[in-house]
């Protein structure tokens, strides 16, 4: 896989860590939307195991995410 993605990820999971830590709950849901469509396009198009392997990283990763800015969403 290009490294150039995996790259681009790095950045956009960065970017909803920022968020959160910013409690900006609905910025950060907002990018998480967009990190997981790029994450799924690359889902599709991916058939080494190691990208695959790499992907479900990535999608453990913004699951965790995920429930961060639902706690962070309650508390508000």
């Amino acid at each position: 896989m290009d490294k150039n993605k995996y790259t681009d990820l790095k950045k956009g999971v960065q970017e909803i860590i920022d968020l959160i830590a910013d409690r900006n709950a609905k910025e950060a849901n907002n990018k998480l939307v967009e990190v997981s469509e790029v994450l799924d396009e690359l889902l599709d198009y991916s058939e080494d195991d190691e990208d695959l392997i790499e992907i479900s990283k990535y999608q453990v990763l913004l699951n965790q995410l995920h429930q961060s800015i639902i706690a962070l969403d309650g508390q508000i």
